[in-house]
């Protein structure tokens, strides 16, 4: 059945433009953090479905993402006919979702560690950014999986939640981030995972498709390097073994001037990340730069969902 209710053009944009604002301000909520709740709720439903079958995981996914989604869906409509509303909740899911505040967060730490030589405090602060054993790592190869876990983590964390904000409003942001904290917590390879988390895997890459080809345009814009980004985009990302991590890390090694990847080791396993870029091998110096040029890029990621929000209500589209 079809409503007649259109929201106003604006409460949409407006609301993610709000969202991201307070994530400029604030980083993610201290305490009571929706998606940390949402975490715990999986834990448990896992701990109820999990068996060493795709389909359990299947089910596991289908779950938690569908009852997410469906709240944000709920949540549109009850706030269909209240502009000022839907404008306060959009806020609150956008803030909600993104983590470019605290990913920034993070880099200035690991810059500082770096810069005063606290190569233990380093290894041990990195587990914050990504799951690589940093055991043996030193200050380059500290530095170079810092960039990289910020390239990858500005599509996840910022980019993508805003495009799908954009384009589907409540729903689209809670969606996105319920898929994405899945593929977090059981879509890793690992002896225990690689069954069960299959379909949660395989869900993060057809939602993040879309957002991290948006991500690998707008770096290589904010960088003010689209030519070399692209290049290097077009030229390496396939070896990535990721679909999406390819182009974004490709687009940020481009616009950086810098070499990506190599071999990652994660304990359990090795994963070989091709060889992405032209330049040095990331250094110290090159985690501020990185981090400055994810905040751009989430600048322009969040315009770029504003307008979208806008336009394409304005053409008239109505909820189901």
């Amino acid at each position: 059945m079809r409503s007649t209710t259109t929201h106003p053009a604006a409460s949409r944009g407006l609301g993610i433009l709000l969202g991201f604002a307070a994530d400029r301000a604030f980083g993610d909520p201290r305490r009571f953090h929706p998606v940390a709740g949402f975490g715990r709720t999986a834990s448990r439903l896992e701990r109820r479905l999990y068996s060493d079958s795709r389909v359990a995981g299947a089910v596991h996914a289908a779950i938690l993402v569908g009852a997410t989604t469906v709240l944000g869906f709920a949540v549109e409509r009850l706030t269909s006919k209240h502009p000022i509303l839907h404008t306060a909740a959009t806020a609150a899911a956008t803030w909600t979702v993104l983590g470019a505040r605290s990913l920034e967060r993070e880099a200035e730490t690991m810059a500082e560690l770096l810069e005063d030589k606290d190569i233990p405090a380093a290894r041990d602060r990195l587990s914050h950014l990504c799951a690589r054993d940093a055991t043996d790592l030193e200050a380059d190869e500290l530095a170079r999986a810092t960039v990289e876990s910020i390239a990858e983590n500005t599509s996840d964390a910022c980019v993508a939640p805003l495009i799908w904000g954009g384009v589907l409003g409540i729903p689209g942001l809670l969606g996105y981030r319920a898929a994405n904290t899945l593929d977090a917590m059981v879509g890793y390879r690992s002896p225990k995972y690689e069954n069960f988390g299959w379909a949660s895997a395989r869900l993060d890459d057809v939602v993040n498709l879309v957002p991290a080809r948006v991500c690998a345009v707008l770096t290589g814009i904010a960088a003010g390097r689209p030519r070399a980004a692209t290049a290097v985009w077009k030229r390496d990302a396939a070896k990535h073994p990721s679909p999406n991590a390819g182009p974004v890390e490709a687009s940020f090694a481009g616009a950086l001037g810098l070499t990506l990847g190599g071999t990652n080791d994660y304990g359990s396993y090795q994963e070989d990340r091709g060889t992405l870029g032209d330049g040095p091998a990331p250094a110290v110096a090159d985690v501020r730069r990185t981090a400055a040029l994810a905040r751009r890029v989430g600048v322009a990621a969040v315009a770029l969902a504003a307008i979208t929000a806008v336009t394409g209500m304005r053409k008239g589209k109505r909820w189901v």
